[in-house]
């Protein structure tokens, strides 16, 4: 397969094959990201994506039921190039279950809900938007390029569509006003309704606009208990309908898992044991991006 710089996707694609159909991000703006500062977005030519899919089938096309197309906002892709991708990817692998992207609010926004729709009807089936906290103070901060409306926007359009939504969090992102970060998300969480959603912990990367906060002495990540303190907010205040929630990422002191809001209670009480000292955290040697 062909790749271009570094590729990522969600802890839960692990196990998918990886289409790279657009080479970076279209907005490349936030300022805790460096996942695709090496990288000048461009859409891939629509025949390399198609014979990438025909390769990957040649050499495992029935062992292949998820696909991941990435790179950091694939749902920007013009119609013109999801639809042969998606009709491909259906023709090739005969035990698929779902195609799924990173998307932003903007890029929901920007699909026409037939567009949605056809795509939901072609395979794609979940969005992955991180938001990363729902206090608008804190989006301006960190250039997300979107707000609290236009996410909750975003998730009712996408959701109308029938596709479902994963929502990202990150803890730490904002030190200054820890608590209006934490109630906000909840809230955007809430209003956002996602079937999945996870907490990351912030880490500054070198050469990104954080990390220039960071060495001016404007930025330091949270401690510890001040992390945990957000996510405790975040898990006991939001209330989606029905969310498998995780903590599973690398970047977490604490791995957590259960459905919100049913596990509510049982995931604050693990989160105060481990605000006590009771409950071991991951070492730092053991965490990562």
């Amino acid at each position: 397969m062909r790749y271009v710089g570094r590729i990522y996707r969600p802890p839960s694609e692990a196990d998918a094959y990886i289409l790279q159909a657009t080479i970076g991000c279209s907005w490349n703006h936030c300022t805790y990201c460096d996942m695709y500062r090496d990288k000048e977005f461009a859409l891939r030519p629509l025949e390399e994506s198609l014979e990438d899919l025909d390769e990957a089938a040649r050499q495992a096309g029935s062992e292949i039921d998820k696909v991941f197309v990435a790179d950091g906002d694939a749902l920007t892709m013009p119609m013109s190039h999801w639809e042969p991708i998606l009709e491909r990817c259906r023709a090739r692998f005969p035990n698929l279950r779902r195609v799924s992207c990173y998307a932003m609010a903007r890029n929901v926004a920007a699909k026409t809900d037939a567009e949605l729709e056809r795509l939901r009807e072609l395979g794609l089936s979940i969005l992955y938007i991180g938001p990363e906290s729902g206090d608008d103070v804190t989006l301006k901060k960190i250039a997300k390029g979107d707000t609290f409306e236009g996410h909750v926007e975003a998730a009712k359009k996408a959701h109308a569509a029938g596709l479902e939504l994963s929502v990202i969090a990150l803890l730490g992102i904002a030190p200054d006003r820890p608590e209006a970060h934490a109630e906000a998300t909840a809230r955007l969480v809430t209003e956002m309704d996602p079937e999945y959603f996870a907490a990351l912990t912030v880490t500054v990367v070198p050469g990104t606009p954080l990390a220039t906060l960071k060495a001016r002495g404007k930025f330091e990540v949270p401690e510890i208990p001040a992390l945990l303190g957000e996510l405790r907010t975040m898990v006991d205040l939001a209330r989606p309908t029905d969310a498998l929630f995780r903590t599973n990422h690398a970047s977490n002191y604490l791995p957590l898992g259960g459905r919100l809001p049913r596990d509510r209670e049982r995931i604050v009480n693990v989160i105060d044991a481990a605000l006590r000292g009771e409950i071991p955290l991951r070492p730092e040697r053991h965490r990562g991006l």
